[in-house]
């Protein structure tokens, strides 16, 4: 199975029977098939209290399609210590100033007002809650209100795993824990920050703690992390997870684009290929998640269709922000502040007529966002992802399988060799781009997965006709239908001189824009994907493999770049790895133009293919 590697890793790790907490005593994880700590919830006592003194609904968050909205986000922060490119610009977003932010007394009263109308549930967001100095308290004293049955967070997880005993123990019952990719350097790439080993460390201590399920958010993006799907899934196979896959959607500055999104029924689709058993659970009402499980597995997996299948319907949901304002629909423009009203003395009774009165004014649906929707052209269709990728030093599958790590600090940091603490360790003056690499493996290289030994053949042979115009002359594509499948392997290079000032900055990854080697990586990872887009008469291959090497020449103050990819198909991919080696050189030049204009790109060449009735080749 194509996601077993990674996810037997991920389990072990977090599966992991006697691990340090960070007072330095160890804690038993229960192992598969004992029982594991209860879920946190609600005390029996205080449920079966508001069980019995239980009011009508208030009419105040009572809209005018009957919908009773019991349900409150409030965010502590508009700061956040992360950069995550779907949320925000890079610089970040202008701050309101502290005086004009809640306080927390002005929070704390209008959570009150909210739960005697009827709330009873309050999710703390952000920014990012964690980073609020008095999130504990905040949690403490909502933890008091009679009549709220459920606290919950939603949080990147950065501090989760130093917080959390403190959290559960001030109160609160849910947590959302936000990660895109289970690629250590991707989520670099995505967050614009380091602190995937923080995220992971924060979920092996909500399962260790007992929350259960524990809810993982990851927003899926096309061309990014949509081949992590399956990766995903396989966690839940022996964690008490809820992956969450939530449809990527438009926020001011994260410039969103329709053909990024990946739609609930193609996720769903490419599940059920690898899990045909995955099942639907009965909806929950008011949920904004569709919710399946494949059987026999500990955890599930979820779908947040807000783009494709709206839940408008059957919304529940208000929203408070920082600075006090109220909104009544996530997409809508509409906001009332209540923190002027608190400031200027407004009594309760104030408050719940202007509370009722923004949310009377709540529309049915959020139409404007699905007529862009509507409007907009169709996805471009994705290859099949049981025909996983994977990109040593960008995906987990090789350095968690075939190079397996068996030491870990700290309960989740491997214990990785020199030449890979040099590349993530800051500061120092060598960098070497790479995974877990050998012993014996090349110091230069910087992708350290062997290469396929080359198989002796003739030469390719050659022919005196162009494959690609018909009998008149015309442009064509070739027709492959009547050619039989095999398995196919290209391997293309190039070479990008950088001159010795960019060489150095990239070396020691010193460049203004970022790491260029993991921008290079992605890059090239993508380009092969979508070389059916750029190339005009390529045929659409789905790729079942696809590496990208980038390797230090200092000699030269160069980077060689080495792309291979790998297909069963009736045609050849080497247009795949000569697309995916140029546009990674492309990706270099664009990270260092700032530094040199006299950078070269040269020598992208076919090194070898395997596999079709013409023969291997392989480039003396």
């Amino acid at each position: 199975m194509a996601a077993q590697p990674v996810s037997r890793m991920l389990r072990r790790v977090l599966r992991s029977s006697v691990r340090s907490c960070s007072s330095g005593a160890l804690v038993t994880q229960p192992h598969p098939g004992e029982p594991s700590q209860p879920a946190v919830e609600v005390p029996s006592g205080r449920r079966r209290f508001l069980r019995e003194h239980a009011a009508p609904f208030s009419a105040f968050l009572t809209d005018s399609f009957g919908r009773r909205h019991s349900y409150l986000r409030i965010s502590l922060t508009e700061k956040c210590n992360l950069r995550c490119q779907y949320c925000m610009p890079e610089e970040g977003v202008p701050l309101t100033p502290k005086a004009d932010l809640l306080t927390t007394e002005e929070l704390l009263t209008l959570a009150r007002l909210f739960v005697k109308e009827g709330v009873d549930k309050i999710r703390l967001t952000g920014g990012e809650p964690l980073i609020r100095p008095d999130v504990v308290d905040i949690v403490a004293q909502l933890h008091q209100l009679e009549g709220l049955r459920t606290i919950g967070i939603t949080t990147n997880g950065i501090n989760l795993a130093r917080l959390l005993p403190q959290l559960q123990e001030a109160g609160l019952s849910t947590i959302n824990i936000s990660l895109d990719t289970l690629v250590p350097a991707k989520f670099e790439f995505i967050v614009r920050r380091k602190g995937f080993h923080k995220v992971m460390e924060g979920i092996h201590k909500a399962i260790e703690l007992g929350y259960s399920p524990v809810k993982v958010n990851c927003v899926v993006m096309r061309g990014l992390n949509e081949d992590e799907l399956l990766d995903f899934v396989a966690l839940t196979e022996g964690l008490p997870l809820d992956v969450r896959f939530i449809e990527y959607m438009p926020f001011d500055g994260n410039k969103w684009n329709f053909k990024k999104m990946v739609s609930y029924k193609e996720m769903l689709d490419t599940l059920r290929q690898q899990w045909p058993e995955l099942e639907k659970l009965p909806e929950e009402e008011s949920s904004t998640a569709k919710a399946f499980k494949i059987p026999g597995f500990r955890g599930r997996v979820s779908f947040i269709t807000s783009m494709s299948e709206h839940f408008c319907g059957t919304c529940n949901r208000l929203r408070i922000t920082a600075d006090g304002n109220l909104k009544v629909c996530l997409f809508g423009n509409s906001e009332v502040s209540l923190r002027d009203h608190l400031r200027a003395g407004a009594s309760e009774e104030e408050l719940r007529r202007i509370i009722g009165a923004a949310v009377g004014r709540k529309k049915r649906q959020h139409a404007e966002l699905f007529l862009m929707c509507q409007d907009s052209p169709p996805a471009i269709p994705s290859i099949s992802f049981r025909d996983s990728l994977h990109v040593q030093g960008l995906r987990h599958r090789v350095s968690f399988s075939s190079q397996m790590v068996t030491s870990w600090k700290g309960g989740w940091l491997p214990q990785i060799p020199l030449l890979a603490q040099r590349w993530l360790a800051s500061g120092l003056p060598q960098r070497h781009y790479g995974s877990h690499l050998d012993s014996d493996a090349n110091p230069k290289c910087l992708s350290p997965e062997p290469r396929a030994p080359a198989t002796p053949s003739g030469p390719l042979p050659t022919s005196d006709q162009l494959t690609h115009v018909d009998g008149e002359g015309q442009v064509a594509m070739v027709d492959v239908g009547g050619k039989p499948d095999t398995e196919r392997v290209a391997v293309a290079s190039a070479v990008v001189l950088l001159g010795p000032v960019a060489y150095k900055l990239v070396q020691e990854n010193q460049l203004k824009k970022g790491d260029a080697l993991v921008v290079a990586q992605l890059a090239g990872v993508q380009a092969a994907k979508l070389t059916s887009q750029l190339i005009p008469l390529c045929h659409h291959v789905a790729l079942s493999h696809v590496q990208v090497q980038l390797e230090l020449d200092s000699t030269r103050h160069a980077v060689v770049v080495r792309a291979s990819c790998r297909a069963r198909g009736p045609t050849g991919v080497e247009m795949e790895a000569l697309t995916s080696a140029a546009v990674a050189a492309l990706a270099l030049y664009d990270m260092c133009k700032a530094v040199s204009r006299d950078i070269v790109l040269a020598e992208i060449k076919l090194v070898s293919k395997t596999g079709g009735q013409r023969g291997d080749f392989h480039r003396t």
